[in-house]
């Protein structure tokens, strides 16, 4: 069983994230709502997979989760948000972002393919309509961009 963190400042979407996982065999350590909340979560819970939103509350950006764990080193990092933009940057450490809204189910299998891709996989497809492979994800696992689909132009 998967353990995954929860960086989310919507109340809503957390619960609702987090039973859906619950449902679906991972083991949610918890949710955090800020920067501090969510990296203390992490340090005391060691979690194999991060769902990060970009906006947190109190102005905290979920890239800030992932900068300041850095040594977690086989976190797997799927940013979840209305801003893909936002982590479209070779500077930020993530594998995957799942643009909002989405279905349950693309959320599932998100996470499958950012856990593959911690397990020294390539993230294999089918991709989630709304799934980018980040930047730096793609250049350090994934082969050249020719043999794979990192579903950047949504078109």
């Amino acid at each position: 069983m998967l353990k995954v963190l929860i960086a989310e400042d919507d109340l809503l979407i957390a619960d609702m994230t987090e039973e859906l996982l619950s449902d679906n065999g991972y083991d949610v350590c918890g949710i955090g709502r800020t920067v501090a909340d969510a990296t203390a979560l992490a340090w005391r819970h060691r979690p194999e997979l991060a769902i990060l939103d970009v906006r947190l509350a109190d102005g905290d950006l979920g890239t800030q989760v992932a900068a300041e764990l850095t040594e977690l080193r086989n976190l797997g990092i799927l940013y979840v948000t209305g801003n893909v933009a936002a982590v479209r940057s070779d500077t930020v450490r993530g594998h995957a972002c799942l643009a909002k809204p989405y279905r349950p189910g693309d959320l599932l299998r998100s996470l499958q393919i950012v856990s593959g891709m911690i397990g020294g996989g390539r993230g294999a497809s089918p991709f989630p309509p709304t799934f980018h492979l980040l930047p730096a994800a793609t250049a350090r696992q994934l082969p050249p961009a020719s043999d794979t689909h990192d579903n950047t132009d949504p078109g």
